[in-house]
């Protein structure tokens, strides 16, 4: 309980995981290893140095002030451009995410900025953004009120194209980055969520602990459909991988059993990292993919395709920041 009124979710749910067990039942849960593992990860090396400014500033409003990591693509004379909110992990920081995502090098590529808030200690414990507090899940409140007035900011300061702003997240990251287009769909055209829960998914701790290991998780319905790519390893046994599925499905306006055949596509291949996966894409009426669900099996808790370098990151997946920034940009 103490843990838990702490914020800090890994080391409860490590902590339950012990206390659950007994005598007869065998060496300890892989997810209170996995928990361990996180929180004494050593830092990363630096990444190899990658065209353009990586800028460090700071967003300050009536909710709350945040420092965060801009990324400023090398100009070629093309504006406005498309702008990328990165919601990191819990335990991770900006420098970490972006090594571990690689996602500079590839908004270089592409001409893209990428902003990394950090979230503060002094916030949560374990630097989650607190997706599972009933206060940070509503428009115009909390963390989603300062992470929206951050990106309404780097677009009235920068040449932004606001018909292109994406957000996305890994673990703790994802759920807020879910958050982020349910109370301002306007916002964000589209949604990458890594790891993550459905929006609504708890109100409280306790109820975050359950989400998080549920084999059958429920949403909040009601909220607007953004189009959304996820990506969840089928071996995650920090959340459980139905979480993803449901995000996907609920990023359709009308989901249902009874679609089309042809509005669902179901692909299966292997990446080069020997990971096999499975994609499955659902269109809307306009034959546009609204969702998109990649399934890596095999995988746990990490970022598709990320560098060594960074932390939570499984280098044999397929790439997930190559495949959001497609499906970002292809909208």
């Amino acid at each position: 309980m103490r843990l838990m009124q702490s914020g800090d979710l890994a080391a409860a749910t490590a902590a339950i995981q012990r206390g659950l067990g007994n005598p007869t039942a065998g060496p300890v849960p892989h997810t209170a290893r996995a928990e361990s593992f996180e929180r004494d990860v050593t830092p990363a090396k630096e990444a190899p140095s990658v065209q353009g400014e990586f800028r460090e500033r700071v967003f300050a409003s009536s909710q709350g002030a945040r420092k965060y990591k801009l990324f400023v693509p090398v100009r070629d004379g093309i504006e406005p451009r498309p702008l990328l909110l990165l919601l990191h992990g819990c335990t991770q920081d900006p420098d970490d995410f972006a090594r571990g995502t690689r996602m500079n090098a590839l908004a270089q590529e592409h001409g893209c900025f990428v902003a990394y808030p950090a979230q503060p200690q002094s916030a949560n414990t374990s630097r989650c953004w607190n997706w599972f507090r009933s206060g940070d899940q509503e428009r115009g409140n909390g963390e989603p009120a300062i992470l929206a007035g951050l990106v309404e900011e780097i677009a009235a300061t920068h040449p932004i194209d606001r018909d292109r702003m994406f957000v996305a997240g890994m673990s703790a990251g994802g759920a807020m980055a879910v958050i982020l287009g349910a109370t301002y769909p306007e916002l964000f055209a589209a949604v990458g969520v890594h790891s993550g829960l459905p929006y609504g998914a708890a109100r409280d701790l306790p109820s975050a602990l359950a989400a998080m290991r549920a084999a059958n998780p429920v949403s909040r319905t009601g909220a607007p459909s953004v189009p959304t790519i996820v990506f969840h390893g089928d071996a995650d046994t920090t959340v459980h991988p139905c979480n993803g599925e449901r995000v996907a499905a609920d990023s359709v306006a009308n989901p249902s059993a009874t679609e089309p055949a042809a509005a669902r596509e179901v692909t299966r291949g292997t990446s080069a990292g020997g990971r096999e996966f499975t994609r499955t894409q659902l269109r809307g009426p306009d034959g546009r993919v609204d969702s998109e669900h990649w399934l890596v099996h095999g995988a746990g808790h990490a970022w598709s395709g990320g560098d060594a370098a960074g932390s939570h990151t499984d280098p044999r997946g397929p790439g997930a920041s190559r495949e959001m920034l497609r499906f970002f940009l292809g909208r």
